[in-house]
């Protein structure tokens, strides 16, 4: 009883630590450099974006980068499908650790954005019981 209330405790504190974005259980890492479109996109978001502006028929890119100790980005959506709508990224076999996806803009407006992560436990042993959100503010005119 008394190691589950530890951990408890344990687990708050990780969660009270973790802010908008960042992790205090995660490594500390360069920001990597600016990353270009892909072919055949107009714009790019990175884990390191925050807001992004693009007019109605651009497709924008989104490249996000595992950080230590997090497991690869999933759950890559818009807010509004009918403003920015997913579509199929060409080059959607990326590198490990490499979440890759891709959107239309349809129509002028804002969206959001989000991708989620969690930390990457090996088999067996005890894991923390956390997530991380990103998101990222699109503007389209």
């Amino acid at each position: 009883m008394v190691k589950t209330a530890l951990l408890a405790a344990a687990a708050g504190l990780l969660l009270s630590a973790c802010g908008n974005y960042t992790c205090a259980c995660a490594a500390p890492t360069e920001p990597s450099p600016s990353v270009s479109p892909g072919l055949g996109f107009d714009a790019v978001v990175t884990e390191n974006d925050r807001a992004i502006t693009v007019r109605t028929g651009q497709k924008l890119e989104v490249v996000l980068h595992a950080k230590p100790g997090m497991t690869s980005w999933s759950n890559v959506r818009s807010s509004d499908t009918s403003l920015l709508q997913p579509i199929v990224n060409p080059a959607a076999t990326a590198v490990r650790g490499v979440t890759l996806a891709a959107f239309q803009a349809l129509a002028p407006g804002q969206v959001t954005i989000t991708a989620t992560a969690g930390a990457a436990c090996s088999p067996g042993q005890a894991c923390p019981m956390y997530a991380i959100l990103y998101s990222v503010s699109v503007t389209i005119i």
